[in-house]
């Protein structure tokens, strides 16, 4: 394919066996493993290769684990894909700096295993968590969010912009509750999402000042292509510039709507989406319905072999 926007998805797009084909056959692939599991200091092989559901859903193995799976497909790939930008979504966003040459892979590895960390620490008690909202506008979404947190005074913001009727909001489990049950008495569809606090929410804020000292202990370089930012969905290159925008990333908006338009302003028209199951392409189509563009994935051992055999 032309040269692609890199994406990587991420938190949701985790399941049971990814990353061991690949590292079953090569010893760089498990290397990475053994590293990841060394910085965050979790059986994150046992877990994710063996475990259960439960603990494939914690998102302090979950992080580690899953830009590991992300970023060894992309070592594969980069031989072959020289991109024209990437992004990522939340967590996803990491892999991206990686995959940019902003970050090392190391670095990447020792970051979100501590922001996977932190944030599993921000909410002991449970009492946030996320929703998505489907088949509905966002102008609805919103004026849904507004009534019910004025009716119960307790926070609820839109968190992820996904699509335009896929919208992602984050808060308090009451309010979370009453807006599902608004948006289906709108005919639209919510539903309680299976993470342990509410992301990309003010909530986050003490997570997030502990995080800032977390990315001023790594290394930050200019990147090698666009890195398109979660919380403005515009393109930066400058390493400086791109460290602060991650300072805001845990608890600011996921913008991803405006990230894929604001790609396709630009004359970008194909998509390489890098992870272990597909969730990104779907948007993208659906952001971009009425434009040619080209989408593929690379999700495990036999897709990356599909897809390089095609680059030849």
């Amino acid at each position: 394919m032309d040269r692609p926007v890199v994406m990587f998805p991420g938190q949701g797009s985790q399941c049971a066996q990814m990353g061991r084909d690949l590292a079953d056959k090569e010893r760089e692939a498990m290397d990475l493993w053994k590293l990841a599991e060394k910085l965050s200091g979790l059986p994150l092989r046992e877990i994710y290769w063996d475990g259960t559901e439960a603990q494939m859903n914690d998102t302090k193995a979950l992080q580690p684990a899953l830009v590991c799976t992300e970023l060894n497909l992309w070592r594969h790939v980069s031989r072959k894909v020289q991109p024209m930008a990437t992004c990522g979504h939340s967590l996803g966003e990491f892999s991206a700096l990686a995959c940019a040459k902003v970050l090392s892979p190391k670095d990447v590895l020792q970051v979100v295993s501590l922001r996977g960390s932190l944030m599993a620490q921000a909410d002991p008690e449970g009492r946030g968590g996320m929703a998505a909202i489907v088949k509905l506008p966002v102008a609805t979404v919103q004026s849904i969010v507004e009534h019910v947190s004025q009716e119960t005074q307790e926070l609820l913001i839109l968190a992820n912009f996904n699509a335009p009727l896929q919208t992602v909001i984050s808060g308090m489990k009451r309010p979370l509750e009453l807006a599902c049950k608004e948006a289906r008495s709108k005919k639209g569809r919510g539903m309680l999402l299976n993470v342990s606090a509410a992301f990309h929410s003010p909530m986050m804020a003490e997570a997030n000042n502990e995080f800032a000292q977390v990315l001023a202990s790594v290394e930050w370089h200019d990147a090698v292509c666009p890195v398109y930012g979660n919380i403005d969905g515009l393109p930066e290159s400058q390493g400086a510039l791109l460290q602060k925008k991650m300072l805001k990333q845990m608890i600011s908006p996921v913008l991803w709507l405006d990230t894929i338009k604001n790609q396709s302003k630009a004359g970008l028209t194909a998509w390489l989406e890098i992870g272990p199951k597909s969730l990104l392409n779907k948007m993208v189509t659906t952001i971009l319905e009425q434009d040619e563009i080209v989408t593929a994935q690379v999700t495990d051992l036999k897709s990356l072999e599909s897809f390089l055999a095609a680059e030849e």
